[in-house]
Parts: structure tokens; C-alpha cells; sequence
């Protein structure tokens, strides 16, 4: 019998993968949405070999029917939900004077809008659940700079979206959080430096080494460290702390 569930967005790769692994060790179940079929797939295989059932869904989170549909498959599967984990969204990193208005909305669309219709889509499963919503931020919002400004605007929004819903939680018995991850080494984040080390005159080693020593920290997180504060926001130990926005960055920023 499936005891609990967890949905994890963007469980292809990366931190929501490293996420889904971690909770198939408190939860029965672990749905998996991505983009990516192939990857999924070898999620899937992972997080039934730490113990929980996976169901995988396979489907694009920026369309608007995406959010009705995964739902949907959710439930009709397990019968509950009781931990959304918000991880999906890449946005571009394009200086502002630069990035059309079609990569603003491209960005936007999956990392805010897509979270944002599968929180209010899951809502009432999460009422009837107690259950925990965590939405994937990152530290650009806190330091915003001319050269990834989508980035910042885009995590800000999603660090404010939360904290409106969890207003709305504290009525109806849902937690919500949100993480402020900094510089976590994911093949995204290696991919990227592998195209800007050249275009500065860098070899990807010495890129890879230039960004911890100018933002001041000792080196990359890594997706494992991620999960596990995923992990423990959503277990009983954090029921209690809600409307929260919690920084994991190396101690990348220094303000207070």
C-alpha cells in the first residue's frame, strides 16, 4: 500500500535527479517529471533501487496542460500527494540589454508559471494531505547582476510566489518553502563553462576555478547537498517552519 508521495519536477538531471534518489528513502512513491524520457528513465531505475515505487511522466511543465495532466496521473496512480518538490527551470543567462522578449517569456514559463499552475493544480490534494511544497530559487535573487538578470528576476518571483502561498498554507494546512541554492556543479553548470571558458581566453579548468575564488567560497555544491535539505524540508522534522527561504550557497552571499 502507498503510505506517501512526492512529485519532483526536473527529476531528469541535476539537482531535481539527486532530489528524487533522496526521497525514495522517506517516501512510497516518487513521481518524476522532466523533458527528457531517456534520463528519466535512469532516475526511475535509481530511485526503485532506494526503495520507493516510480512513476515517470514524461512531459514539457511550460505547456499549460502539463501541470492538469501530471496531477492527474498522479493521483489516479498512488490516490495522494503529499510533497511537491518544484525543481524544473533553466533560464538563460543573457545580459538584460541583450535577451529578447521571447527568451524572458521561454524562461519564465517553465521555472515560475509551470511551478506556479502545478501548485495550485495539487492544492487540494496537499490540503487533504498535510502536505509540503518546496519551490527551487537560487541566489542570483539576492544579487542581481546586469549579465543574468533573468536569472535574478526569475528566482526573486519564485522566492515571493512562495511565500504567498504558504500564507495561503498556514489557513489550509499545507507547508511551503523555498531553497536558495548558489553555485551547484550539475552538467548544466559544466556544460555552460565548457562554451564561456574559450570565449575568455580560459581553459574549462581554469574557468571551473575562477568562479568559487570570486564569489568567495571554497568550492561548488554539489547536487547531494541540495536533496538532502529538499529532503529535510519535507519530512516531519520541518512541519513547523513555513514561508521560509532558506540559502545554501557556500556562503556565497555575505549580506545578512
Amino acid at each position: 500500500m502507498i503510505k506517501s508521495v512526492a512529485v519532483v519536477t526536473g527529476a531528469s538531471q541535476g539537482i531535481g535527479r539527486a532530489t528524487a534518489i533522496r526521497l525514495a528513502r522517506d517516501f512510497s512513491a516518487i513521481v518524476l517529471a522532466a523533458r527528457n524520457a531517456g534520463e528519466l528513465q535512469e532516475t526511475a531505475a535509481a530511485v526503485k533501487s532506494a526503495g520507493a515505487e516510480p512513476l515517470v511522466r514524461d512531459l514539457d511543465l511550460r505547456q499549460p496542460a502539463a501541470a492538469e495532466s501530471l496531477i492527474k496521473d498522479a493521483l489516479a496512480s498512488f490516490g495522494r500527494i503529499d510533497a511537491l518538490l518544484n525543481i524544473a527551470g533553466a533560464v538563460p543567462q543573457i545580459d538584460v540589454f541583450e535577451m529578447t522578449d521571447a527568451q524572458w517569456e521561454d524562461g519564465m514559463a517553465l521555472k515560475l508559471h509551470g511551478a506556479r499552475r502545478l501548485t495550485v493544480r495539487a492544492w487540494d490534494a496537499l490540503k487533504a494531505s498535510h502536505g509540503s511544497v518546496v519551490f527551487m530559487s537560487g541566489s542570483a535573487a539576492l544579487d542581481p547582476k546586469p549579465g543574468f538578470a533573468a536569472v535574478a528576476a526569475t528566482n526573486a518571483a519564485i522566492s515571493a510566489l512562495a511565500k504567498a502561498f504558504s500564507e495561503q498554507g498556514i489557513k489550509d494546512g499545507v507547508q511551503v518553502n523555498s531553497v536558495v541554492p548558489g553555485a551547484v556543479m550539475t552538467g548544466r553548470r559544466r556544460s555552460f563553462m565548457e562554451k564561456w571558458a574559450p570565449a575568455h581566453n580560459l581553459t574549462v579548468e581554469q574557468a571551473m576555478k575562477k568562479f568559487p575564488e570570486e564569489a568567495g567560497i571554497s568550492r561548488y555544491g554539489q547536487p547531494e547537498e541540495i536533496a538532502d535539505l529538499m529532503a529535510y524540508l519535507v519530512s516531519p522534522a520541518a512541519k513547523w517552519m513555513t514561508g521560509s527561504s532558506l540559502r545554501i550557497d557556500g556562503g556565497e552571499i555575505k549580506g545578512v
